[in-house]
């Protein structure tokens, strides 16, 4: 970043001004006493030389060994104050828990305090927080004596007002950014100039199951909306999917390399936001040197107070309001935790809930809440039966809509306990699924005879089509969740297309036929395939296609149902194509099947396809072998 303010005019000149705000550290350190209750800057935005200065000038008074207070929303670590040695000097205070802070606070050795970030301001004004002293970090100064918080904004002008003593570490490296981030010389008690790196954040490299969410997550996005995360390499591996979206539009807590890519991409340009248009906003930055340089005077990004980015109103007036957030567990009922893991205090609150919260009121909003499937290293499973004991519940069960692991998307909202056990369990982890349905059983919130599929749900199978007649349809194989939606499917069909299908009329449609139809088996050998059309958040079953293989010889039992009002629009055909298509790739050499001698539209559908149809009368009904072998290539 180049900074035009280097060559130091203004400050001489808020020297000149103010030669009283710019005694000695010592001096200004004796401002403090025994049992001050000390704020300090957020994550990236560490006043670092102050913070450091303090901590010296406190362990080398002896009468300081009462411990002084440093509060934190958020701490990325290496902070002195926080080592061991120094326990009797200080007492560590966080809203926020990362991995730096974490077995201080757990041992006791330090405070946590369980709070929604957006409520921290609150607090404050209220006097039920109370600070002595605030160590801060802005820009250098403009020729009006303005500087600015830069990449820390988040609730520092409320720490400010409510502070009996504030200093500023002037430097030279914090970039100048537009929002709310401008405070005057008049508002600062001492100033300290000292040049130096801002800290920087590099989260790990996404790997595979990280990236294989973020796929996921990048289906839910649509153009025009307007998305709000967290940090770290999920979080990232999601905004790396984004690319190839338009239009989208930042509303955040926080900011972070991979969103300001997607900025230089003009992938979000926020053209589209209701709240703030033209503007990303956000509170405070995690980041590298690249970032900041790309904050520094750019009128496209905002940095405003926590309490207005995180409020729910605002969030919930930007239409499609996009919520990613992460989640440490989740239970088979819908209940979720983000800030502890059992009795272990893990992390925080943060804005998960609001945020989440605001999503689901938004016009056209998605909550989406994300997490691996596993773990410690894939032995323990984060989809559960019940959460930990002592565990907080961060979102209740009315707060879920979609949930995201690297095996799929869950949506939970308006669903009962049955559906939400089954759709969490189908994107738990194989290794899991099996364990989970018998504890799901064991909680009666699923039925007490509930199959379960062996293998892999075969995703690669997952394909769009669009019929001659233009209708466009999602064909996947069937999943251990769907058994809600077939049975509607069954229960739109007439009297006359079951007899078809079945050669008899189920007057009804129960658990226990749907299993003995389509869930007693594993993926392989009987194939069920869904012609489903999307409607916003539900999947409505207009067409199954499904085949068994014999086991002594190499053909398959073929059936195809279409719904009534569907029919004649090019569904069967997409479905006997592609059940073609992978019987052969299995080898198979022929289907095989019954039908009524009155079925006309099933022989007209497969002639349509192109088969040589072998059939052998018995009464009313036909026996009919369809060949693959010559078949295949054609369709």
């Amino acid at each position: 970043m180049t900074n035009k303010w280097e060559t130091g005019t203004e400050l001489q000149e808020l020297q000149s001004a103010y030669p009283e705000k710019f005694m000695s550290l010592n001096n200004v350190f004796e401002h403090i006493k025994p049992g001050d209750r000390i704020f300090i800057g957020t994550a990236c935005g560490v006043p670092q030389k102050l913070t450091n200065a303090m901590v010296n000038y406190v362990v080398s008074h002896a009468h300081f060994c009462q411990q002084a207070g440093p509060l934190q929303i958020w701490t990325l670590g290496g902070d002195p104050y926080s080592y061991e040695h120094f326990h009797e000097c200080f007492r560590h205070h966080c809203f926020f828990i990362n991995q730096s802070i974490r077995g201080a606070v757990n041992e006791g050795q330090a405070d946590y305090t369980p709070i929604m970030l957006s409520q921290i301001p609150s607090l404050l004004r209220k006097r039920h927080l109370l600070f002595d002293l605030a160590l801060i970090q802005t820009s250098l100064p403009d020729q009006r004596g303005y500087m600015s918080l830069g990449i820390s904004v988040d609730v520092i002008k409320t720490v400010m007002e409510k502070s009996s003593l504030v200093i500023a570490q002037v430097n030279a490296y914090m970039p100048r950014v537009h929002g709310e981030t401008f405070i005057h010389a008049t508002e600062i008690d001492f100033f300290l100039h000292y040049n130096e790196r801002l800290l920087e954040y590099k989260p790990k490299y996404p790997d595979s199951v990280a990236k294989q969410i973020g796929q996921y997550v990048s289906r839910l996005i649509q153009d025009g909306d307007t998305i709000q995360i967290g940090y770290g390499s999920i979080s990232n591996a999601i905004l790396q999917n984004l690319c190839s979206h338009k239009d989208l539009g930042f509303h955040s807590e926080l900011i972070c390399d991979s969103a300001v890519d997607l900025m230089k991409r003009g992938v979000v340009n926020n053209t589209r936001k209701t709240l703030n248009p033209g503007k990303t906003v956000a509170a405070f930055c995690l980041g590298t040197k690249e970032t900041y340089d790309y904050l520094h005077d750019n009128p496209a990004i905002e940095m405003r107070t926590i309490d207005y980015t995180n409020d729910i109103h605002a969030i919930a007036s930007q239409n499609n309001m996009a919520a990613i957030n992460l989640a440490l567990e989740i239970d088979l009922t819908g209940q979720a935790t983000s800030d502890s893991i059992g009795h272990v205090f893990y992390s925080s609150a943060g804005g998960v809930a609001n945020f989440m919260r605001g999503a689901a009121l938004s016009n056209g909003g998605k909550p989406i809440l994300v997490l691996q499937s596993t773990a410690k290293g894939g032995k323990v499973s984060r989809i559960v039966p019940k959460l930990q004991m002592g565990a907080s519940t961060t979102l209740t069960r009315g707060d879920i809509h979609y949930v995201v692991t690297e095996y799929g998307i869950a949506y939970l909202h308006g669903k009962n306990i049955r559906e939400r056990a089954m759709s969490l369990i189908a994107i738990a982890h194989p290794n899991f699924r099996p364990w989970l349905i018998e504890e799901a059983k064991k909680y009666a919130y699923i039925y007490p005879d509930q199959v379960f599929m062996e293998g892999e749900y075969p995703e690669a199978l997952e394909i769009c089509r669009t019929t001659k007649a233009g209708l466009r349809i999602f064909l996947r194989p069937i999943k251990i969740d769907d058994e809600s939606i077939i049975k509607n499917f069954f229960y739109s069909i007439s009297n006359q297309n079951l007899y078809r299908r079945f050669l008899t009329v189920y007057k009804n449609m129960p658990h226990e036929r749907l299993q003995e139809c389509y869930w007693k088996t594993c993926y392989g050998q009987e194939v069920v395939i869904l012609a489903i059309i999307e409607d916003d958040i539900r999947q409505i079953v207009v067409g199954i296609g499904q085949y068994g293989i014999s086991k002594n010889i190499m053909t398959a039992e073929l059936a195809i149902v279409v719904r009534d009002d569907y029919q004649r629009q090019g569904i069967g055909l997409e479905l006997l194509s592609y059940l073609t298509h992978l019987a052969g790739r299995q080898g198979v050499l022929g289907f095989t099947g019954e039908a009524l001698v009155e079925n006309r539209p099933i022989f007209n559908l497969f002639t349509k396809a192109g088969f040589n149809i072998e059939k052998h009368r018995d009464g009313g009904i036909y026996s009919f072998m369809l060949p693959l072998e010559q078949e295949t290539s054609k369709l």
